[in-house]
């Protein structure tokens, strides 16, 4: 990465430069003093307490990631959206997880982008910011490498990446429109399950009816928070669970996972500032399911 020094920044030192205009961390300052990164200014190698002048061209080159022991490369067909030297975007397909389970090495998404990654010679390791469970479908954001991902989360935190969601409930809900706004948090005796509980964290989640049958409701969703299966439980708490989604008391008769998908993905690109939006069309299964309910 390079930028040149402006009027106003001259004097200012390599490490307050990197901090105060481009949001670099300490902890990666620190990588890339001590891991193989690389400072230079003009083409000359320089130590970050060293001052910058106006005109100077300030270069960074990240050191090469290393990736966690557990992490295997995995060859597992990637829908990538978009990509730069920045991010993917990945159109994930229902039935795989994103990242691996503390206890097991599974194959993930996670583990097929560091094959794509080696593939394509990437010298970083793997940067979710957005995840989606296993077997909801759509559209998740990874970073490239630890600075954008620093950026990235930041800008997630302050709630400016944006999903919209597809989901198909059981039933009719009355309300074609509104908000559940209930606390959530962990079912007791279980560490997947979640509910709504009084002591839980708050959510809130915005939903549209697009379309329905007698015995199913297609629903535009918007989140204002992201708590774990925020979706899912919300809607069976409402008497309207997902289809396909057992451990909230939906049926499978009709599809085998819960019927959830990620369908728009918007933020602003950590580098170019510029607003993106993706979007995928709703997977087949669930179109399958709306068009053979009564």
């Amino acid at each position: 990465m390079k930028w040149i020094i402006h009027k106003k920044q001259g004097g200012m030192l390599i490490r307050d430069y990197l901090r105060i205009e481009h949001a670099f961390s300490r902890r990666i300052i620190k990588a890339i003093k001590f891991e193989g990164g690389e400072i230079r200014v003009n083409g000359e190698i320089k130590k970050v307490n060293e001052p910058l002048a106006e005109g100077d061209e300030l270069s960074i080159r990240f050191p090469i990631e290393k990736k966690a022991a557990y992490m295997n490369p995995a060859a597992i067909p990637l829908d990538i959206v978009y990509e730069d030297e920045a991010i993917l975007v990945i159109n994930k397909q229902a039935g795989i997880a994103t990242i691996p389970s503390l206890n097991q090495n599974e194959l993930t998404i996670a583990n097929g982008v560091l094959a794509y990654y080696e593939q394509k010679n990437i010298p970083y390791t793997i940067h979710i910011v957005t995840r989606l469970d296993r077997n909801t479908s759509g559209l998740l954001l990874i970073a490239k490498h630890r600075y954008a991902h620093s950026l990235l989360s930041n800008s997630q935190n302050a709630g400016h990446i944006h999903r919209k969601y597809r989901a198909i409930a059981e039933g009719v809900l009355q309300s074609k429109s509104g908000s559940i706004r209930t606390k959530i948090g962990r079912k007791e005796g279980s560490i997947i399950e979640r509910e709504v509980r009084e002591d839980g964290k708050e959510a809130a989640t915005n939903y549209t009816v697009i379309a329905e049958k007698d015995t199913h409701s297609l629903l535009d969703i918007v989140l204002e928070t992201g708590r774990t299966h925020q979706i899912r439980v919300h809607f069976s708490s409402i008497g309207h669970p997902l289809a396909g989604d057992d451990l909230y008391g939906g049926s499978t008769l009709r599809i085998k996972r819960q019927a959830l998908h990620c369908r728009e993905l918007a933020f602003e690109h950590p580098f170019t500032k510029k607003e993106l939006t993706f979007q995928a069309a709703m997977p087949t299964d669930m179109e399958a399911l709306l068009k053979n309910s009564p």
